[in-house]
């Protein structure tokens, strides 16, 4: 898997976790430290926003 790109940009990433609460792990400790719940309710949430503005278009 090396070299694989993300699919979302870094600052969505930091919105998102601030919007979870998970930012100050993330700074302090990194994405390592965030649990998988809270990962998974990033990409459910960032899930959220595309189908959104998909529906917007």
């Amino acid at each position: 898997m090396a070299g694989r790109r993300g699919m979302m940009s870094d600052s969505l990433k930091e919105e998102l976790a601030k919007e979870l609460g998970v930012y100050n792990t993330v700074k302090t400790e990194g994405w390592g430290a965030v649990s998988s719940r809270d990962c998974g309710s990033l990409v459910r949430k960032a899930i959220e926003m595309a189908e959104r503005n998909m529906i917007n278009r």
